[in-house]
This record gives C-alpha cells, sequence and structure tokens, in this order.
C-alpha cells in the first residue's frame, strides 16, 4: 500500500500546486491555502515563508490532522514541523530547485534558506 502512495505521489510531484486544509484553532473550520510542495517518499514538504506567525501553521499546531488535495486526489495526512537538519537539508533544495531554479553552487533564496520546513505524511 505504501508503494502505491509512493507511486501516486511520484506522478502528483509535477503538479505546481497542493491545497492544504487544515482545521482552524479557534473556528474549528476547515482552512484551505493553495501552496508550492515538493515529494519525497511518501511524504510531501511545505516551506513558511512566514515562519511560525502563518495562520495554517498554527492550525496544523494546533491540530495536525490535516488533508491535502494534489491535482484530482485528496490524500489525509499528519503534518508537523521539520526539526530534523538532515530532513530539512533535503526539504529545502528540492523545493528552491522545483520553483525557482535553483542549483547546486549557487546562492539560494532567503526563502529557500530561511522559510519554516514543514512535512505532512500522507496516507491513502
Amino acid at each position: 500500500m505504501k508503494n502505491d502512495l509512493n507511486e501516486q505521489l511520484s506522478r502528483l510531484a509535477k503538479e505546481e500546486y497542493c491545497y492544504l486544509t487544515t482545521k482552524g484553532r479557534k473556528t474549528g473550520k476547515p482552512h484551505e491555502i493553495e501552496i508550492w510542495f515538493g515529494v519525497n517518499g511518501n511524504s510531501i514538504y511545505l516551506l513558511s515563508g512566514g515562519g511560525d506567525d502563518s495562520d495554517w501553521v498554527k492550525n496544523l499546531r494546533a491540530d495536525p490532522n490535516v488533508t491535502v488535495r494534489i491535482g484530482k486526489q485528496t490524500f489525509k495526512g499528519t503534518a508537523r514541523i521539520v526539526r530534523n537538519i538532515e530532513e530539512e537539508s533535503m526539504a529545502r533544495p528540492m523545493l528552491a530547485a522545483k520553483y525557482q531554479r535553483w542549483k547546486e553552487g549557487k546562492p539560494m533564496s532567503e526563502w529557500g534558506r530561511t522559510a519554516l520546513v514543514v512535512g505532512i505524511e500522507l496516507k491513502l
């Protein structure tokens, strides 16, 4: 089943955006945002330019259960702030390369270097 998920995500990785739905920490209502993403295995990675101040980050800290739509596929997932340096070092260049044409040996944008990294483990 995990391989099926990895295969689906691999096919969807080139989509420009994903749609993340969090549960409002105050209202309890669903909040959807359009956001850039990268895929690695059965997880997606997002960068929050607003860091901890972004509403979507505050929402997922209060309730990490989220929904992610990529193309026509919808997944349930569990979100977390990435604290592992190796995982962060994988996610930052992946997103900078996809959205800003960053290449190894070139300076990375401030967004790529400093945005808060969020990982979401997805489930079928």
